[in-house]
């Protein structure tokens, strides 16, 4: 009497990608999120750096327009704002995906 082999667990393979959300950023492919997560991050970096540059000229009586200092912090912690919702949102769906029983 020959037992047939029975296998319960069936081995993983990668995940397929999910609708053509790739682009081509020159050094290889990223997914759409990566991208958009990236771009909100160098807009923080942009944001920060024109700050520091327009108190610099306020430090220095170099800047004329003295309203543009507000204006930039303002801009630079909307960015952060953002930053931080995307990256909530982010975790809030990871943790969404490890409740799901399969």
């Amino acid at each position: 009497m020959e037992f047939e082999a029975v296998q319960f667990i069936t081995p993983m393979r990668p995940w397929e990608m999910v609708g053509n959300n790739t682009q081509d950023q020159g050094n290889g492919e990223a997914s759409l999120f990566g991208s958009i997560f990236q771009n909100v991050i160098d807009q923080v970096y942009t944001t920060q750096a024109e700050v520091e540059n327009k108190q610099y000229l306020l430090a220095t009586g170099q800047l004329d327009d003295v309203h543009s200092l507000p204006i930039a912090e303002a801009k630079a912690a909307l960015s952060v704002d953002i930053l931080i919702s995307l990256r909530n949102k982010a975790l809030e769906s990871y943790n969404e995906l490890m409740k799901i029983n399969m």
